[in-house]
């Protein structure tokens, strides 16, 4: 199976991640996986980063930051999280191709437009003339549903993420990393790397 890159467009780490993994996509090289992050957490019982209110005060600092440093132009939406439901059944209606995916990602975070607004600006570019129909089409709800599945299944936990030989790298922080294990896949099974995968979990007491 192809590395996957496994994103919901809620997260402005995957827009931002977008921008360095498109290429490998349109290259072939990765399969860029539409999820319900939402329904991750949910599985993990993990809060969501926005629910806590410093660590979304700090995410929605490093987003911009990271955008700015690597040149990437991002608008918040009107308000975050927001339900992306609609949006990811879109990009699954049109294939999710990297250009739908591009079309999707641009209307919500670099127009910043709701994702209500974002589906209807998207929809009539994608050769999408009924948006309504193809978000109520059994048949796309199942793909979504599916490949939230797999992602589960690959023990993803955040987006974005990119599985590569069922090893997962979280985060446009970590697009590094991700290159060099695409590049050489036994950099992870020898020295310091492999042993980190077996270091056994230790609790401290305190008294």
């Amino acid at each position: 199976m192809s590395p996957r890159w496994y994103f919901d467009f809620v997260s402005p780490f995957s827009y931002v991640h977008w921008q360095k993994i498109r290429p490998l996509a349109e290259a072939g090289r990765v399969d860029a996986v539409p999820i319900v992050f939402g329904a991750v957490l949910h599985a993990h019982g993990i809060r969501g980063p926005a629910e806590i209110p410093k660590k979304r005060e700090f995410i929605y600092r490093q987003a911009l930051w990271q955008a700015a440093r690597e040149g990437v132009p991002l608008a918040f939406p009107p308000a975050h999280p927001f339900n992306p439901l609609a949006a990811l059944r879109l990009c699954v209606a049109a294939g999710s191709t990297p250009q739908a995916i591009t079309t999707i990602f641009d209307a919500i975070w670099r127009e910043g437009r709701s994702g209500d607004d974002a589906v209807a600006a998207a929809a009539p570019g994608l050769g999408i003339d009924d948006p309504a129909s193809a978000l109520a089409d059994p048949g796309v709800k199942e793909r979504l549903r599916a490949n939230t599945d797999a992602a589960l299944a690959a023990g993803v936990f955040g987006v974005p993420t990119l599985a590569v030989d069922g090893e997962l790298f979280w985060g446009n922080d970590s697009h590094a990393l991700m290159l060099a294990v695409l590049e050489d896949p036994g950099l992870l099974r020898e020295g310091p790397m492999a042993a980190a995968a077996t270091l056994p979990v230790g609790i401290e007491r305190r008294r």
